[in-house]
């Protein structure tokens, strides 16, 4: 836990950092425009859909009950509003993944590395479609997940658990293949996630947890349906802020991780070479072959007797 820790501290200093200020405004910026004019062209029509299925299907009828069990009748005016807003809150989340993804996590891996670790081999192990499927299929698994326990997220207690976990999961997979992508090769990045796992999943729990915290916005019932506009624009720069924040805690724990791995495995391959060089055979001692003495039969001219 202290190297979770250590990587916190590090990467609260560098969220504090003005050049990653200043990257968290222009996926802000962008959302805010995409978003402005979607709402902008389609939330009328949607929720006036929405609206016409509630009354063709019976629909105000179960939800009254439902509320009213759950003990939320105040609810019940502005039912079909705040659908069409829990409905869009996952595509929010989309767009500032995306925005983040392809404009921040590549500045973020550049400013991380080139402040303190210049001198770590990047072997690039991921690629851009390896980081874009990884993002896609993770956040269709979190949004099948998100859609299923959306009724659950209305009940309070509820809510601080499950929006956590779905968090901490969907950052767990997405960052730690990011912080990964350009210094490990495919085999170090598989053997550090699998060494390292509980701790990657605590950092994926906490920054769960402050990811759930824009959706707190969405819970003030009709107060939020009346400043939605100004909900919605808090909630995305929040977002912007958290997954900078994750990818920041995510780069420094999985570059200090790989650090201390290759620098094992190298302290290892230099022990075994000592081992290997100790127990080797020595050279044998040179045999010098002297020639067989002369043959001291007559006739031989080197025998004086001749």
């Amino acid at each position: 836990m202290r190297q979770v820790l250590t990587s916190f501290g590090r990467a609260l200093l560098s969220q504090l950092h003005f050049r990653m200020l200043m990257l968290s405004v222009i996926p802000f910026v962008l959302s805010i425009i995409v978003w402005g004019i979607g709402l902008w062209l389609y939330l009328q029509t949607m929720i006036d859909w929405l609206q016409n299925y509630f009354v063709e299907n019976d629909g105000f009828r179960v939800t009254n009950e439902l509320l009213m069990w759950l003990g939320l009748g105040a609810l019940k005016t502005v039912v079909v509003p705040l659908i069409a807003m829990w409905i869009l809150l996952p595509l929010m989340i989309l767009t500032a993944l995306i925005f983040v993804g392809v404009m921040a996590m590549p500045v973020i891996v550049k400013h991380v590395g080139s402040r303190r670790y210049k001198d770590l081999e990047a072997r690039k192990g991921g690629t851009f479609f390896g980081s874009l499927w990884m993002s896609t299929s993770s956040f269709t698994i979190f949004l099948v997940l998100w859609l299923i326990t959306l009724p659950l997220s209305l009940i309070p207690p509820l809510t601080f658990v499950i929006q956590p976990v779905l968090w901490g999961w969907l950052t767990y997979r997405v960052m730690a293949y990011d912080a990964l992508a350009d210094h490990a090769d495919p085999e170090e990045r598989k053997i550090i996630l699998r060494i390292h796992r509980w701790q990657l999943l605590v950092i994926g729990a906490i920054t769960g947890a402050m990811g759930a915290a824009p959706t707190l916005l969405w819970l003030g019932g009709a107060l939020s349906v009346i400043f939605f506009p100004v909900l919605a624009a808090g909630a995305i720069w929040l977002y912007v802020l958290v997954f900078i924040f994750s990818g920041l805690w995510f780069q420094h724990y999985c570059m200090d991780a790989l650090t201390q791995y290759r620098a094992q495995q190298a302290a290892a391959k230099a022990a075994e070479q000592a081992v290997t060089q100790a127990i080797a055979p020595t050279p044998a001692e040179a045999v010098i072959v002297l020639p067989p003495p002369a043959d001291d039969k007559p006739g031989n001219p080197q025998n004086p007797q001749t």
